[in-house]
């Protein structure tokens, strides 16, 4: 007998479809008989109709076939495929530990997000001008682009135009679409080292042979560079991951000199320019380049929220009617109600200021995680980098026990990052991110952090 509630919401005949199915599947044999429409109908005081649209169903999705003048039947299939939710096993969930201070070195503060005024401008970017109906334009709106493109030439040096630039969702996406726009041109991918892990395994994935490249105090050892097979290097020339380095002008003239007769590619990735906190922030490689050999990247989740995943591509000229004839410029990597979000939010100056407060609010905190770190830690320690971006990085300068170290902040609650374990290479540091935290907890973090690296320096006997 099936329960068929006759005063529930649900549909009479969705009940009835439902209760028939599951009895199928687990009571039925192939080719047996179900009962007639007017047998159901008579004896669960429905209508005709009712139940006819339930079999209708079952028949539309091929649980049943029908037969005239005999009735319906169990359909051929292999019901046994319908149980496996009931045999899979449950995999135990590994319970996350709750870290008290995480130094997390990419992360901003929650209440660094302008909400109010981003809900504002989202209602003003609804309105019945966008065309909810159609795909929007593959390549990013155009009015997005030209906000871009005009900051990118005011701020940054970059030479561009809105039609080079693409709208992608986040670096690890528009690396994605890089390396498979241009696979069948480079297959020798160099990168710093150490560097960025997330763009080595991208271009790994798709197959390239990947060179690790040095660093020396003037970023990228161009001369090791020249030494290797590689056509297409990525680079961070302003504020080099995770060193700081700087890479002068000319290693940058001498890069695109080398990498113009290599008839080889550049891949500038200009990440958190908006957060120099001591110097103005170097002008762009690509404003540099007279050969078009340069792929400018930059993002809007340093400074804004990494949670919105906009980031954006400059494509050099020669490039662009690759992409154009590509499957991928057909689709928007991006929202279409957080483009014009966005370009509303740079349109009306609203950037420019938030850029401003940013780099005042985190600049305080900066200052003041590096003075904590010298004061608390003195001389047992070294600054390897600070001055940019979102975190401060130090190394011990006395004996030091690494092991212990990490499992006393595990034991702590204090979520620390290393260098070597995201970047490679024989460079270690501490990342000691500062974005997340407000100046109030930058103190509480730093004096817990204190005893666990006291607790790890190993006196001498």
């Amino acid at each position: 007998m099936y329960i068929i509630n006759q005063h529930s919401k649900k549909p009479l005949h969705l009940q009835l479809y439902e209760a028939l199915k599951k009895d199928i599947m687990k009571n039925y044999a192939v080719g047996e008989k179900l009962p007639s429409i007017r047998k159901i109908a008579s004896l669960y005081n429905l209508s005709k109709n009712t139940v006819e649209t339930a079999y209708g169903q079952l028949y539309a999705e091929g649980y049943i076939e029908s037969y005239p003048k005999r009735g319906y039947f169990v359909s051929d299939i292999y019901f046994d495929s319908f149980q496996t939710k009931q045999n899979l096993k449950t995999t135990p969930q590994t319970k996350e530990i709750t870290y008290k201070y995480d130094f997390f070195p990419a992360k901003l503060s929650k209440d660094s997000f302008p909400l109010k005024t981003w809900k504002r401008l989202f209602t003003k970017a609804i309105d019945d001008t966008l065309d909810f109906g159609s795909y929007p334009d593959g390549q990013g709106e155009l009015g997005l682009r030209e906000e871009i493109a005009k900051y990118l030439i005011a701020s940054r040096g970059v030479v561009c135009e809105a039609s080079q630039i693409i709208i992608c969702g986040g670096f690890s996406d528009a690396m994605g679409l890089l390396a498979k726009l241009v696979k069948h041109k480079y297959n020798h991918f160099a990168i710093e080292n150490p560097g960025y892990h997330i763009a080595r395994k991208i271009f790994a994935s798709y197959g390239y042979h990947i060179d690790k490249i040095g660093i020396n105090t003037k970023g990228l050892d161009i001369q090791a560079l020249q030494q290797s097979k590689a056509n297409i290097v990525y680079i961070t020339p302003s504020h080099q991951y995770p060193t700081g380095v700087t890479m002068p002008i000319s290693n940058r003239v001498k890069l695109l000199h080398h990498i113009n007769q290599k008839d080889g590619l550049i891949i500038e990735d200009d990440y958190d320019s908006e957060l120099a906190y001591t110097n103005r922030p170097i002008p762009s490689l690509q404003g540099l380049d007279k050969y078009d050999r340069v792929v400018y990247l930059g993002t809007f989740a340093k400074s804004l929220s990494p949670a919105l995943r906009i980031a954006y591509m400059v494509l050099p000229q020669h490039l662009m009617p690759l992409y154009q004839e590509s499957y991928d410029a057909h689709f928007p990597r991006v929202s279409l109600t957080t483009q014009k979000t966005l370009e509303l939010f740079i349109s009306h100056g609203y950037w420019d200021k938030h850029v401003r407060k940013i780099r005042t609010l985190n600049k305080k905190k900066h200052d003041l995680m590096r003075n904590l770190l010298q004061k608390k830690l003195a001389n047992t320690m070294t600054i390897l980098a600070q001055g940019g971006g979102l975190a401060i990085l130090i190394y011990p300068t006395v004996p030091f026990d690494w092991e212990k170290f990490k499992k006393s902040a595990q034991d702590a609650k204090i979520k620390l990052y290393f260098a070597k374990e995201r970047c490679g290479g024989d460079f270690e540091a501490i990342r000691m991110g500062f974005g997340g935290f407000s100046e109030q907890e930058i103190h509480q973090a730093i004096d817990a952090f204190s005893v666990v690296w006291y607790g790890a320096i190993v006196m001498k006997s």
